[in-house]
């Protein structure tokens, strides 16, 4: 019994493996599309991305289902079993094991970086963006602007709407 579902973990793993690797290709294509500025192409890149969230979450709750089985199999704390206990309790099967959990943890490692600077970018983009809208609001609006601390500030210049009206 308990090797059946060993070998149900180790696919499992293995799904999780090649949806994370989706992922990644998904992050990398939305990035692509974000240097060449192509709204549609980033929008479909995000809807990818969140159909792969949500199949990695459900292959994410069967893992869990299947360690607290294999945990309370083998009188374990489910809360605390560990993928290592899991593949020294299995033997020789265990070796696959870690050697999927160390590839799918390289794979969420690229994938943190990447959206990391995603999202450094669009952070960048919407800074500037706000900067050039307050600059807009103030051009076009009266002498009361505020600036990104909240304090109201007076025009240092006569504005040609100001001087006709």
């Amino acid at each position: 019994m308990s090797r059946q579902f060993i070998e149900q973990l180790e696919g499992v793993l293995q799904m999780l493996i090649d949806e994370h690797r989706r992922m990644l290709v998904h992050v990398e294509s939305q990035q692509a599309a974000m240097r060449e500025l192509r709204v549609q192409a980033v929008e479909d890149a995000t809807h990818r991305q969140e159909a792969s969230r949500m199949r990695i979450a459900s292959l994410e709750t069967r893992r869990r289902m299947l360690v607290q089985q294999i945990a309370r199999l083998h009188r374990l704390d489910p809360q605390q079993t560990t993928l290592a206990q899991i593949a020294a309790l299995s033997g020789q099967g265990g070796q696959r094991l870690l050697v999927l959990r160390d590839e799918l943890k390289g794979l969420i490692n690229q994938i943190a970086d990447r959206t990391h600077i995603a999202g450094r970018l669009a952070s960048a983009v919407l800074g500037h963006l706000n900067t050039a809208m307050r600059l807009f609001a103030d051009a076009v609006g009266q002498a009361g602007t505020y600036t990104k601390h909240g304090v109201p500030r007076m025009s240092g210049r006569i504005g040609v709407m100001e001087a006709v009206g």
